[in-house]
């Protein structure tokens, strides 16, 4: 079964030093070595910040665009991670280990397959 881990984090408010940036992008690429290595790893990405992002709605058939996300919220997604694993509890032991279960939340989805035939 595919689950989708969602990294949540509250955005910086100031820059961090250097070496806890080091420190931090360390723990990440170990992380994502280990999930990669461990064949459960199907795709994942780390999204630009909020301020990047584009929010596209319909109203009575016409496109209003604006700039940001869609809701102010304390925490943004920041990334992603889809693993196939056998069950729920495999996709949050994976999820306990990122990374971001300790700077944030993660939301742990399960994937919907329709059947196109």
């Amino acid at each position: 079964m595919q689950y989708l881990l969602l990294i949540y984090s509250e955005p910086a408010t100031e820059a961090p030093a250097q070496s806890q940036i080091d420190a931090e992008m360390a723990e990440w690429f170990a992380y994502d070595e280990a999930i990669r290595k461990s064949g459960v790893y199907v795709d994942g990405n780390a999204l630009e910040p909020t301020t990047t992002a584009t929010t596209l709605r319909l109203k009575d058939g016409e496109r209003v665009v604006t700039d940001g996300p869609f809701a102010e919220t304390r925490e943004v997604l920041g990334g992603y991670y889809l693993v196939d694993v056998p069950d729920l509890d495999t996709a949050l032991d994976w999820a306990a280990k990122c990374p971001g279960s300790r700077y944030g939340s993660m939301e742990i989805r399960p994937i919907t397959v329709f059947d196109q035939g």
